[in-house]
């Protein structure tokens, strides 16, 4: 039986509907001479999508399906153009991964996975409530989360330039072992203090670097600062909330601490803040461990000087932007029991193990059972470099959008509307009740649509 992968933008072939359901609990079938085709996300770090092949190819040898995989770029939205066009002509891989808001979109081409998921949450316990709320709709999950290219994006700090230039300690504050974490010095931890070290390092010539675009990296970090703030954009109901105090205070915050950001911030991509910190020029992103990967490789003196941690703490709690992928399994798919055996076999801890390590820690599994494993404890250097980069104390995970409906959030979410009015008012220096204004009317269009 050959296992080859193949790269591809679109796998043409002919769509089978399966009348196959999954039995509870899960019951594993028979799947000799068959072929499952995924369309999977190509990994940012170097070497990761190998990982990913290995323990498909070792599944598809003991069941003996042949597995192939297309690794798509989302570099210009290629991997959901892709996921579009198959939805859209009812033909195409049998698995596909979906990014952010991707499940939700094409729900009605979906395969249900509650077998699948529902079996998870039985072995692992709780899962992230972020994934729940981007992939099941009334009662049904149409997705199940991957730990490739899952993250959050917390603080990613020089160490050596906040204790020098900041007075501030994050190593010793959050340490690669959560039971040595005291609770009343990360109290301290706040956005008040981040903004006082980001004013000391701007003035010693390492600014932090904030995005402030309308790509995933910038609405991620500002909408857990906005959650952290108190801030609500529209509650579950449909009521528009973000003409509040708490909104008010959240931008004039951000108007001090953007002046203390690189003035480009407003025009960088998601690679912006990576090329940022590996230059050695950045004092602090928030960002997974990618960019810390490319540095281990490209520049060693930096790599070896970061360290990931939580979040500041505002007044309503410490909350961090997560941005789970899922693997969906197309309605049209030839061969969904198969399908979904692969998906349970990936999501195993066993395996998430391996893919975890071979992304060195920046790919993370939705459960929060999975945070011990080695990988974020032992790579390195520094060793603990990635310790802090799962939530764990009291940081939450949080996506711009919620708790709105998942319709009206996806809107909000891809207008980048949080993004914008921080824009508005720190660099367009439009007058703050403007702002809120055009966010509300912004906000009553995305209900009406």
């Amino acid at each position: 039986m050959s296992h080859r992968t193949t790269r591809r933008t679109v796998l043409k072939s002919t769509a089978a509907v399966a009348a196959v359901t999954l039995a509870s609990p899960y019951v594993r079938g028979a799947y000799a001479a068959g072929t499952i085709t995924m369309g999977c996300w190509d990994h940012w770090v170097p070497g990761a999508n190998n990982a990913l092949t290995k323990i498909c190819n070792e599944w598809g040898e003991k069941n003996k399906v042949e597995i192939k995989i297309d690794y798509i770029t989302s570099q210009g939205e290629k991997d959901k153009l892709t996921a579009a066009a198959e939805a859209q002509a009812g033909t195409g891989h049998d698995i596909m991964s979906h990014r952010d808001w991707n499940i939700r979109t094409h729900q009605r081409v979906l395969e249900p996975l509650n077998d699948v998921v529902d079996s998870m949450i039985k072995k692992y316990g709780p899962i992230s409530p972020v994934a729940e709320y981007l992939a099941k709709n009334k009662g049904t999950w149409y997705g199940i989360p991957t730990t490739v290219g899952s993250q959050v994006k917390p603080c990613q700090t020089r160490f050596d330039l906040f204790k020098e230039h900041a007075g501030i300690d994050v190593q010793a504050m959050f340490p690669s072992d959560e039971s040595k974490w005291d609770k009343a010095t990360t109290d301290k931890w706040t956005w008040d203090a981040f903004l006082d070290a980001a004013q000391k390092l701007h003035k010693a010539g390492f600014p932090v670097g904030l995005p402030m675009g309308q790509t995933s990296d910038a609405v991620d970090w500002v909408g857990a600062f906005f959650n952290s703030m108190g801030v609500v954009f529209v509650d579950d109901k449909d009521n528009i909330k973000v003409n509040s105090d708490e909104t008010r205070k959240a931008l004039e915050y951000m108007k001090k601490l953007m002046a203390v950001n690189p003035p480009e911030v407003y025009a960088w991509d998601d690679a912006g803040n990576n090329r940022w910190m590996i230059s050695g020029k950045g004092s602090s992103i928030m960002n997974p461990p990618s960019s810390w990967a490319v540095a281990k490789r490209d520049n060693p003196s930096v790599a070896e000087k970061i360290w990931h941690h939580p979040m500041p703490k505002g007044p309503k709690g410490r909350f961090v932007g997560q941005l789970p992928q899922f693997y969906g399994v197309w309605s049209f798919s030839k061969n969904k029991t198969a399908a979904k055996d692969l998906l349970l076999h990936i999501s195993q801890k066993e395996q998430v193990a391996q893919l975890v390590e071979a992304s060195f820690g920046y790919d993370l599994p939705s459960f929060k059972s999975m945070y011990d494993l080695p990988t974020w404890k032992t790579v390195g250097p520094p060793v603990g470099v990635s310790y802090g980069y799962p939530p764990r104390g009291d940081e939450q995970t949080s996506v711009f959008g919620a708790p709105a409906r998942a319709e009206v959030g996806a809107q909000m979410y891809n207008q980048a509307i949080n993004t914008v009015m921080v824009s508005k008012f720190t660099q367009g220096n439009e007058k703050l009740d403007d702002v809120i204004k055009w966010a509300e009317k912004e906000l009553e269009g995305t209900l009406r649509a």
